[in-house]
């Protein structure tokens, strides 16, 4: 039976401690014990099913946990204190001393940072590949590789990754295959696919509401018990834990996400199609010009939609730099990194989500200094919008009058 993930989130029944529809919140970092065997058989993990420490878990976390692990249709999962903590800890847990990474070329600056510049200082090396060319994914398994690493839907390029295909390749080089899914939360459901471990930044689309930083890993019982272990656990060990007052509020965001997601995905679908018409540079899955467009079809949910992220390539950083001022200043959104906000929110991702990629990296993998990436947000008139972001194309000179088409309500 297809894991159906807005169900999933809706069957979602946690009572509070006096029978409050929200669970109750732990506002404790130690747990207490009925006497002092039961304490030590936690610490040696002789005992599950207790609370020990805050680090660790607390109900608060637990809560959240549960329900990110029935949205990624996992056996279990583990919230962290940010995205990048989710990711560090899960690469950090997979790969030892000259075990071997490979990863799209295209994805989080801070990612690739982690890759690139961190994981060798411990003996782990990462090839960085088109993730769309599965014989370059191939090619660049060695006998030390132990992680195949993909976005979704990638940073900021919006390229999407064959999780089919990739999954394939990972079972045939006995390869853990580790996707970021934060792009497309409920558009697509990588572990149907045959993902292994999915991973979140929660900071994103599931809370909704930028006020909040977290991350999530989803993935089997044992590799989450593995990330926990109080010897050997990078989650345990690196200290990322989330607040729970934090997990509590996100798990409320979370209930939301079936609708925001259709929203993101109907406003952007619209806006990339009125780009395209105008015969702008934009790159969107869900426009059927888009070279990844079927295979998000093949692989998606489609009752979401393709997500809320569209790029438009406006060829320098001085147009992108006019025209995102000019949109602030006309309140079309705002000037601001990160993503899933209700308000449109738009970055020339080359000079900052980006910025840890070095140009020439940059430029070989096509990411232009005039790219501007949109979040797009949960407008009820999005055709309003779209006269807006015209009007502000058109001062800056990247449309002339000739070009503008009205948009009618």
């Amino acid at each position: 039976m297809k894991h159906k993930p807005a169900n999933q989130i809706q069957d979602l029944q946690f009572f509070g401690e006096f029978g409050g529809v929200n669970p109750s919140i732990s506002d404790s970092s130690t747990y207490t014990f009925m006497n002092a065997k039961a304490m030590m058989d936690t610490f040696t993990g002789e005992q599950a099913g207790c609370y020990l420490y805050s680090r660790h878990s607390s109900p608060s976390t637990q809560y959240l946990s549960e329900a990110l692990a029935k949205l990624e249709n996992t056996e279990a999962a583990q919230v962290f204190a940010s995205g990048m903590g989710a990711i560090s800890s899960t690469l950090m847990q997979l790969c030892k001393k000259e075990n071997h990474i490979v990863s799209s070329r295209t994805i989080y600056g801070g990612t690739y940072a982690f890759m690139k510049h961190f994981l060798p200082e411990f003996g782990v090396e990462t090839s960085f590949v088109d993730i769309t060319n599965i014989q370059a994914v191939e090619a660049a398994i060695t006998s030390q590789t132990k992680v195949l690493y993909c976005e979704t839907l990638s940073n900021p390029l919006l390229e999407v990754a064959d999780i089919k295909a990739l999954s394939k390749l990972a079972k045939q080089y006995h390869l853990s295959l580790v996707v970021d899914n934060t792009f497309t939360p409920l558009c697509i459901s990588p572990t149907q696919q045959g993902a292994d471990i999915v991973i979140h930044s929660l900071t994103k689309f599931i809370n909704g509401s930028s006020d909040a930083v977290g991350g999530a890993v989803c993935g089997s019982s044992e590799f989450i018990e593995s990330l926990k272990d109080v010897n050997h656990g990078a989650g345990m060990l690196l200290g990322q834990t989330m607040d729970t007052l934090r997990a509590a509020s996100i798990l409320k965001n979370l209930r939301t996400l079936p609708i925001r997601m259709q929203k993101h995905s109907a406003n952007a679908l619209y806006l990339a199609g009125f780009f395209e018409s105008l015969g702008l540079q934009c790159a969107y899955p869900g426009l059927q010009s888009h070279k990844g467009n079927q295979t998000f079809q093949n692989i998606g949910n489609a009752e979401f939609g393709c997500s809320g992220l569209l790029t438009l390539d406006l060829g320098s950083i001085e147009k992108a730099t006019q025209f995102m001022e000019l949109m602030q200043y006309e309140n079309v959104g705002y000037l601001a990194v990160s993503l899933g906000f209700y308000k449109t929110l738009f970055t020339a991702s080359g000079s900052s989500t980006s910025s840890e990629i070095p140009e020439d990296e940059q430029k070989e993998m096509g990411l232009s200094e005039g790219l501007v990436r949109f979040s797009i947000g949960l407008d009820h008139d999005i055709k309003r919008t779209a006269n807006k972001i015209q009007k502000c194309l058109v001062a800056c000179g990247i449309l002339n009058n000739k070009t503008q088409i009205e948009v009618t309500a």
